[in-house]
């Protein structure tokens, strides 16, 4: 059987590293747009030099392609409102051309507080922040160009991210520090509320598995249910086990010194934005998702924190 072609958009990040390395070992020819020419890829990941704010680099590197995983975003969110649909429309005019299907990593960000703390897969999408009515937009566009026949387009949608190969999250600037073993963990959330998680290995065996299904419909959008943190205290009290003896203290996050530090840098101003997430339950149902795949893949949760700390270099 041919292998199939995917091209990355995003491949030094999180998601788009995580589905890249799945992708690899399950046979797949993998390509990953770059900027830099001493990126460093993993054994089986072709670099192609390009800029995905450049529709000719998107177009170029998507020939032949299967699949082409938007998964690239501005660092630091910085520039997203000039950003972030110029490059999904370039995606999009490349898959149109080279006939692959668009997987697009979601966000809860569409949603706001009408819908919560319970968000069904076709729940409204009524963002309340500004990045939430932009990735409510890039969703719309998607849609759009699959009923027209410009492309097909995949969503999937989790929590929070932790995980090797991403350090720009909740996890790796909030709850612990990266580098060395944590002196204490920080707590973002309140006690008694809940939080989901994701984490990255099984968002990218999620994806993989959806991708790999000859029955999606052109446009298809899927919840993860991940770890759901049902007291907001699973997630600190786990990396505390890992770490063992002598005990680390688990304190509240510092929301002032936040909250100071976004006078002056954008990502903790960004950070500040999101507040609302943490201060009421938000469960997302998985429903659709158990319906296709018969099952959520989903590593114990002890595990995936040890190795997450393992790759932080905090074990």
């Amino acid at each position: 059987m041919m292998k199939k072609t995917a091209l990355i958009l995003g491949a030094t990040g999180g998601v788009g590293g995580a589905v890249m390395r799945r992708m690899i070992a399950g046979g797949w020819t993998v390509r990953a747009l770059t900027r830099r020419a001493d990126v460093d890829l993993p054994a089986g990941c072709e670099a192609v030099m390009g800029d995905a704010m450049d529709a000719a680099s998107v177009a170029s590197a998507a020939k032949g392609a299967w699949v082409i995983v938007h998964a690239v975003n501005p660092p630091g969110y910085r520039d997203w409102d000039r950003l972030v649909l110029p490059m999904l429309d370039h995606t999009i005019r490349a898959a149109s051309a080279s006939g692959a299907r668009i997987l697009l990593p979601g966000t809860v960000y569409n949603y706001g507080p009408n819908v919560f703390p319970n968000i069904a897969e076709d729940a409204p999408q009524t963002p309340k922040t500004r990045k939430g009515l932009i990735r409510v937009e890039m969703e719309q566009r998607l849609r759009i160009a699959a009923e027209q026949g410009q492309c097909s387009a995949l969503i999937v949608r989790a929590g929070d991210f932790f995980g090797p190969g991403a350090a720009n999250n909740w996890f790796g600037q909030g709850l612990v520090t990266p580098g060395a073993r944590p002196k204490v963990i920080r707590n973002p959330g309140t006690r008694g509320v809940g939080h989901q998680w994701a984490y990255l290995p099984d968002v990218a065996e999620t994806m993989v598995r959806l991708l790999e299904r000859a029955d999606l419909p052109a446009f298809a959008s899927f919840h993860m249910e991940g770890h759901w943190d049902h007291d907001g205290r699973q997630m600190v009290e786990a990396i505390a086990r890992v770490l063992g003896d002598p005990v680390v203290p688990i304190r509240p996050l510092p929301w002032w010194l936040l909250r100071l530090a976004a006078l002056v840098a954008t990502t903790p101003r960004e950070m500040m934005e999101m507040r609302y997430l943490w201060r009421q339950p938000i469960r997302m149902a998985n429903d659709r998702l158990v319906a296709t795949l018969g099952e959520e893949p989903r590593t114990p949760l002890l595990e995936a924190v040890c190795t997450t700390l393992t790759d932080l270099r905090c074990i």
